[in-house]
């Protein structure tokens, strides 16, 4: 007996269904879950890979933390203060962390009896061997004028470009005090990665100190990613400030507080995070508010962090933010909010990168200005009633964009545009056998076009 089956589109619907998913999550499992291979690695003999960083959530305290052999031995930082050769012996903790293909000693010492407006010479000792002599300095607390620098994503695959972008950027601002980075300093969460990340940050991050956020490239990628614990030891902040596995961090600094974030976690962690940074907000009595996640609230590849916006935005925009620093989407956008007088409001969220990849990127209205095919790094002036936002193209130093925001003692807080008079850099050469390439380079034709027809009609 012969049994006909008759196969309908209603049967096969579900097939191919499955097909096409399956086929989509095999291209996709590699950029989900695969990590890039770790090369084994033996831990320098020698102390070497410092890096100077803040302590606590006062300005005046500083961590260095260094690397020395794959055991622990009696360790400390030895300080000098050149006004007046007081010596101070600062002893070191130790931790093992073995990585998937090596193992190391870490070491951090905090400093806690700095004074203030004071130079420095300082090296770190690791049983008898000790590291090079290295200055940094401290400030007056408290003070209205200051200036630091922005960079966002680094990744430097290019071996010391981004070493020369910094030096060559504090040359041109040597009045910046420290460095703030938006998470993705390396690459990936290897060995061979963070060598290269100390090679970038050579002769800066011993002489500054350092603030970094974590990026979805400092975790290990899998069902739940893991940050490894050599990150809170580089950054050692995160030692004492993380909450519930969060790598939380406020930190006040003149008359700004700075509120640093995870944007890589998880929906649980995150709405942690947001409890912490609305009770920080609540209690900061700073005049200025600066937010530094990774993740951009408002995506400049489209519908993007959806989750990070609806967990963190509204709580900015409650207690008087001025100012989100992002990065992740490797282009530079900024972007200012509007009153209900269609106004130019705080916050202002800008996103930037410093990095060799560049992104397709979207045009949303929301912006007021784009950049595409370069790299970018920002300086945040304070001065007094004023914050000064100003970025730069890394290639030539060129001003970018800037922006002030405006706190009188008396009346309301104002924004000054003074970067939509300065040409947006759009240049950008697609394969024209790439289908995505050519999409972008029409979206940026149209963009142009659209923004040429508005600036017209102003």
């Amino acid at each position: 007996m012969r049994i006909k089956v008759r196969l309908t589109v209603k049967h096969l619907l579900p097939v191919l269904v499955i097909a096409a998913l399956s086929i989509w999550m095999a291209k996709r499992w590699n950029v989900w879950f695969g990590n890039v291979p770790e090369q084994p690695y033996s831990a320098p003999d020698r102390p070497s890979r410092i890096m100077l960083t803040f302590g606590d959530e006062q300005e005046g305290s500083r961590n260095i933390s260094w690397q020395c052999d794959s055991i622990l031995h009696p360790s400390m930082v030895l300080t000098i203060c050149l006004a007046d050769s007081d010596t101070v012996y600062t002893e070191a903790a130790g931790e093992i962390f073995a990585s998937r293909r090596g193992r190391a000693a870490y070491y951090v010492a905090r400093l806690r009896h700095l004074k203030a407006g004071s130079e420095y010479a300082y090296r770190v000792v690791t049983g008898t061997m000790a590291s090079p002599w290295y200055h940094f300095r401290t400030y007056e607390p408290g003070r209205s004028k200051f200036s630091f620098l922005f960079v966002g994503d680094v990744q430097d695959t290019l071996y010391g470009k981004a070493n020369m972008f910094l030096r060559q950027a504090l040359k041109r601002h040597p009045q910046s005090e420290f460095i703030v980075c938006g998470g993705d300093l390396t690459e990936r969460p290897t060995d061979q990665h963070w060598a290269e990340t100390y090679r970038n940050t050579d002769s800066v991050a011993q002489a500054m100190p350092l603030l970094c956020v974590t990026g979805n490239h400092d975790y290990l990628k899998g069902l739940v990613r893991r940050l490894e614990r050599r990150f809170p030891l580089i950054f050692s902040y995160f030692l004492d400030s993380a909450i519930d596995n969060n790598q939380v961090y406020t930190l006040t600094y003149g008359n700004v507080q700075f509120f640093l974030l995870d944007s890589n976690r998880e929906l649980p962690y995150l709405l942690k995070q947001r409890k912490w940074l609305e009770r920080q907000l609540c209690q900061s009595e700073a005049k200025w508010k600066i937010v530094i996640l990774h993740h951009p609230l408002y995506s400049i590849k489209g519908n993007n962090n959806l989750i990070q916006r609806w967990v963190f935005d509204g709580v900015i925009r409650k207690y008087g933010v001025d100012l989100v620093l992002q990065g992740h989407e490797h282009a530079y956008a900024r972007m200012t909010m509007h009153d209900e007088r269609g106004r130019a409001a705080t916050p202002v969220y800008t996103v930037s990168h410093c990095s060799p990849k560049n992104y397709r990127i979207e045009f949303n209205n929301r912006f007021d200005k784009f950049g595409i095919s370069s790299r970018y790094y920002q300086t945040i002036e304070i001065r007094e009633d004023t914050m000064i936002l100003a970025a730069y193209e890394v290639y030539g130093h060129t001003l970018y964009d800037s922006l002030h925001i405006v706190k009188p003692v008396q009346g309301e807080t104002y924004i000054e545009d003074l970067g939509k008079d300065i040409p947006e850099y759009l240049e950008y050469t697609p394969n024209p056998h790439k289908k995505k390439d050519m999409k972008f380079a029409r979206r940026i034709e149209a963009y142009k076009k659209r923004h040429n027809q508005t600036n017209a009609m102003q």
